[in-house]
């Protein structure tokens, strides 16, 4: 029976499993540091069990840091026909990479 987890980090809420690799939003901490998230929602793939927090069931999902980095480079252009306008940018959106490692 493998437990899932809705867990809420970076404005965002994420579905986890126990093992998965997840990439969010810029985490503070080193690699191999142990991080708490705040869960939503535990319960069984099968649907056997079910804990709905009001408003969260508070850090019952942890997990460990792989890796700190930053995403591809997108563009962002800006233009604005016949005024001669055009303005280029680059973007690379850090991320924290982490493996779930236990559901209480």
């Amino acid at each position: 029976m493998t437990k899932i987890a809705i867990i809420k980090t970076g404005g965002k809420q994420y579905k986890v499993q126990e093992g998965q690799d997840f990439k969010f939003e810029k985490l503070e901490g080193e690699i191999g540091d142990e991080i708490k998230f705040e869960t939503l929602l535990t319960g069984s793939a099968d649907g056997a069990e079910l804990n709905i927090g009001k408003p969260s069931l508070g850090e019952k999902v942890s997990g460990k840091i792989i890796e700190n980095g930053r995403a591809d480079k997108i563009t962002v252009v800006k233009y604005k026909n016949k005024t001669r306008y055009k303005k280029t940018v680059g973007h690379r959106q850090p991320f924290t990479k982490v493996q779930i490692t236990s559901i209480a």
